[in-house]
């Protein structure tokens, strides 16, 4: 089988617009923009949401125990540009930062991008790929974040980033990622899920 029989190409011209890096998520989640992310099967190189593996968090907690080793899935969350300016708008701000919630990188160009499905991949014109994991819904931890840099409006992200909070992804083939870069949408064949068929 050829790679057409798995994935379509989508018809969007997606580009980077902003890359983050969190150094250390314990001290604060807020990023900061850089122009270039080197990927690496760990993530993006020295970023702290990185790493082979990770620790089973609240999110999973139904299927592993607090703390017990699993893949990291979660090495980058990917947000969309339009989905931030109606973030931005549910919120009441004139604008609203990726930095502020800890983001890896946001693209432009792709619609409803939050529910781009499980398993579709991102890729660069070096061929750097992304996989991406599911949609990443918004937590309190972001809002507290939000806190930081507009007061008033921290306990307003959670409610305001429903179904528009992104992605999260992880590495499947290693490279560099650039502010402005192309990004192909790489979406798996498959009809959907139909358990009482």
């Amino acid at each position: 089988m050829t790679m057409s029989e798995y994935f379509d190409e989508a018809p969007y011209a997606a580009r980077i617009t902003w890359l983050g890096h969190v150094a250390d998520r314990a001290a604060a989640l807020a990023s900061e923009g850089q122009a270039q992310a080197v990927l690496t099967y760990g993530g993006i190189e020295g970023e702290d949401h990185g790493g082979v593996t990770r620790p089973a968090c609240s999110r999973v907690s139904i299927l592993h125990p607090r703390d017990t080793q699993i893949r990291n899935t979660r090495q980058l969350t990917i947000l969309a540009a339009e989905q931030i300016d109606e973030i931005a708008r549910n919120m009441g701000l004139d604008h609203f930062d990726p930095a502020w919630i800890g983001v890896s990188m946001v693209v432009e160009g792709i619609p409803d991008f939050s529910y781009v499905p499980p398993s579709s991949r991102l890729q660069t014109p070096d061929g750097a790929t992304l996989t991406i994991d599911m949609v990443n819904h918004p937590c309190t931890l972001s809002g507290r974040s939000v806190e930081r840099f507009a007061p008033g409006y921290g306990p307003k992200f959670k409610p305001a980033a429903v179904d528009l909070r992104g992605v999260t992804a992880w590495v499947e083939r290693e490279g560099t990622l650039t502010v402005g870069d192309e990004i192909r949408l790489f979406v798996p064949k498959q009809r959907g899920w139909q358990p009482d068929a």
